[in-house]
Formats: C-alpha cells, sequence, structure tokens
C-alpha cells in the first residue's frame, strides 16, 4: 500500500529536480554523483528530452555558453534531475539574469513537476580569507527563490584544518594526540566563525535565506555519503509530497525514514486522527519494507519497525 503510493506520486510529480549553484570547483559533480552513488558522468537533455552530447555541453562552457535549462541526469538514479549554474560568478551580469529568470519562472511554475523542488547552494571552504564572496552576496540578496528551500552546502570543510593547525602549532607541542584533535577542531570552528559566513547567509534583508546548512568533508573519499544534504533538504521542504517523493528515492536510508515518521507523530500528536489514518500516516514513510502492509494494520506500528529495521 505505502509502495503504491510513493509510485503513484512519483508518477504525478515525476522526479525531485534540485538546482545546484556555486563557484567553479566548489564540488558541485562530486556531490551529485555521491547523492546518486556513482562515479559516472550524467548525462545531459536539453527542454525537449532529446540527449547532449557532453562534448558539444563542455565545448560551448568553455566559450561562455551555459544554458541552465539543460537537465543532468545520472543513470544510478534517474528519480533525480539537476540543473546546474555552472560557476556563474565568472560570467557575464547577462548569465546571472538569465539564472534569476530561471529559478524565478522554475519556483512559482504552475505544475509541481516542472518546478525546481530544492536549491544546493555549495560554498568552498578551502579558503577562510574568501568564504562569501560577491557571487553569494548577489545570489542572497537578490534572489527571488519563493517558496523553494535553500540548504547551503559548506563544500571542502577538512581544508579549514591546515589554517586551524598553523594557527596553533606552538601550542600542540608535548600534548597528547586526543587533545592535539580537540584543540584543532576547536581552532577550526573559531575560523568557521571568524569568516561571518552564517550571519551574512541569514541577514533578515537578504531576499533569498537558507532554510539549513550541512558541512560536507572529504568527499573524494570512497565511503563518504551525502546523507545529510539529503535528510536537511527532506526536512526542509514545505511540502510533504515533495517529502514522500524525495524519501522514496532513497532506497537504503532508514534513518531518514525514520525521522519523518517521527516528524509527522509530533505534528499530529494534537490533531484527532483515527487510528487507521494515524498508522497509514506513519507507514508512508517507509515505502521499502516488506513488512509495511503489517504495520498498516498493527497496534505496535513503531515497534514492528524497530524490529524490522535492527
Amino acid at each position: 500500500m505505502a509502495t503504491i503510493e510513493a509510485q503513484d506520486l512519483r508518477e504525478r510529480i515525476g522526479r525531485f529536480r534540485v538546482l545546484i549553484v556555486g563557484r567553479a570547483n566548489a564540488g558541485k559533480t562530486t556531490i551529485l554523483q555521491k547523492v546518486c552513488n556513482t562515479t559516472d558522468q550524467p548525462e545531459i537533455y536539453d527542454t525537449e528530452g532529446n540527449k547532449i552530447d557532453t562534448a558539444i555541453v563542455e565545448s560551448s562552457i568553455k566559450r561562455g555558453n551555459h544554458n541552465i535549462t539543460n537537465e543532468m541526469v545520472f543513470k544510478s538514479n534517474p528519480t533525480f534531475v539537476f540543473h546546474d549554474s555552472c560557476g556563474f560568478e565568472a560570467g557575464s551580469e547577462g548569465e546571472f539574469e538569465n539564472m534569476k529568470k530561471f529559478m524565478s519562472e522554475r519556483s512559482h511554475a504552475t505544475k509541481l513537476e516542472e518546478r525546481i523542488h530544492a536549491i544546493w547552494y555549495c560554498i568552498p571552504m578551502d579558503d577562510p580569507s574568501r568564504t562569501f564572496q560577491r557571487s553569494e552576496e548577489k545570489f542572497f540578496q537578490e534572489c527571488d527563490t519563493g517558496n523553494v528551500p535553500v540548504v547551503v552546502v559548506f563544500t571542502k570543510f577538512e581544508a579549514l584544518r591546515p589554517f586551524a593547525y598553523g594557527d596553533i602549532k606552538k601550542q600542540l607541542q608535548g600534548v597528547s594526540g586526543e587533545e592535539r584533535s580537540k584543540r584543532i577542531a576547536e581552532r577550526v570552528e573559531e575560523l568557521f566563525t571568524k569568516t561571518g559566513v552564517l550571519d551574512r547567509l541569514y541577514n533578515p534583508q537578504n531576499l533569498a535565506r537558507p532554510k539549513s546548512h550541512v558541512r560536507l568533508q572529504n568527499m573524494n573519499q570512497q565511503n563518504k555519503n551525502c546523507d545529510a544534504l539529503l535528510e536537511s533538504t527532506t526536512l526542509a521542504l514545505d511540502n510533504e509530497q515533495l517529502r514522500l517523493c524525495l524519501v522514496s528515492t532513497q532506497k537504503s536510508n532508514l534513518e531518514l525514514c525514520i525521522k519523518c515518521a517521527i516528524a509527522t507523530i509530533v505534528d499530529r500528536a494534537h490533531k484527532q486522527v483515527d487510528d487507521e489514518g494515524y498508522q497509514h500516516s506513519i507507514a508512508k514513510w517507509f515505502p521499502h519494507l516488506e513488512v509495511r502492509r503489517r504495520l498498516i494494520r498493527s497496534d505496535n506500528f513503531l515497534a514492528m519497525v524497530l524490529t524490522d529495521v535492527y
């Protein structure tokens, strides 16, 4: 029952559509690959659904031409479709205006399947003195994102560690390895705070403000994933249908399913809901569990979920 509902939802909404924004070399492609669990490059399609040769796209970008309406899809997870801003800080004012127009049109589109459902803004941390540049300032001050949630992604966060170590190198002489790691971590936090980036991002005067932010580090390592980003994005969505659509793409992320179910429990605790409806409203967050039909009829739903998970 929950699986059928998730399938119907995906058919109505189509794919979960993300606009990824940020400077060149901010690690955007790596993030998308991790989200889709692949090391392959995406396939690129125009607005009519025609596949475009990657070499043609790359050649066009080198000439300063980038079409943000092009869709990037990974074979490993075609339920996602991505649009890339392609480092607009290096482009002309016209390119920035095109991005604003695209974002405004797609955030207010009448059909849900044509909208962008989330925006990931990537800010690399490899140079703490240049964290919040003019490109970030223009985006958050001038761009109308409508009801589309913006999640800021601090990429390459591990790059702050060498700066932190350099600042307190002399203080680390003779201390234990555990204390050394602790002091470096504390200095990393100090450096991050010192950038002032969070104050500038969440400035009430900004036209666009992030719903949340996440830190990603060492994403070039094989065992790293983007679960934190997907969780933040899911919980930032105001539309429950979109939440269900995004959760249904994460076949192995049971922790995210449980958190969404708990959020449902909290949200409906004060409402009058019959037992069967209440159980179904929770069960729908677990579309990939084989026990879902039993769960809907069970009086001890959460206990059965935990038994199945653990």
